[in-house]
């Protein structure tokens, strides 16, 4: 009778005894990128979410300006191709090739450390927008060492 290194027998008693463990499957890079980048993309929606409590922010955006800039096309079309990055980057991450996937990865993740950081430029809430702002960066980090240390495929 085979028995696995999980399960137990107890010969000469009725009784079968069974120890199991959750298996834990690997979680393929491609996985890992995708999650880190959707979950980036929550902090960068909460933190302008919750940003709209702070005292005079709401009025700032009626007057018509952010960050003492103008809102308009131009201001909301930059913001949009600066999202419209880590967006994509959760669909590029699951589809491109591994090679691409692994330098574009890379690539985005590093430029957008200083993106992140830039947002707490002249912040006066600086628990809020630190935390906010190192999270993204540990998730940033996170994202350049799963491309950096992604298996290579030896043939």
């Amino acid at each position: 009778m085979n028995m696995s290194s999980a399960q137990l027998k107890l010969r000469g008693n009725r009784h079968t005894r069974t120890t199991t463990a959750l298996h834990d499957s690997p979680v393929p890079v491609r996985a890992k990128l995708a999650a880190a980048w959707t979950s980036l993309m929550f902090f960068y929606i909460y933190v302008d979410y919750f940003a709209l409590y702070k005292p005079g922010f709401l009025d700032d955006l009626l007057a018509g300006v952010v960050w003492e800039f103008g809102i308009g096309q131009t201001l909301l079309t930059a913001f949009l191709m600066l999202m419209a990055i880590p967006i994509l980057m959760v669909m590029l991450s699951m589809t491109l090739p591994a090679r691409v996937n692994r330098a574009t990865n890379l690539v985005v993740a590093l430029l957008f450390i200083p993106v992140s950081v830039f947002n707490a430029a002249g912040e006066s809430w600086t628990y809020f927008y630190g935390l906010s702002i190192g999270l993204e960066v540990l998730l940033l980090a996170f994202i350049v060492r799963s491309a950096w240390t992604w298996p290579e495929r030896r043939l």
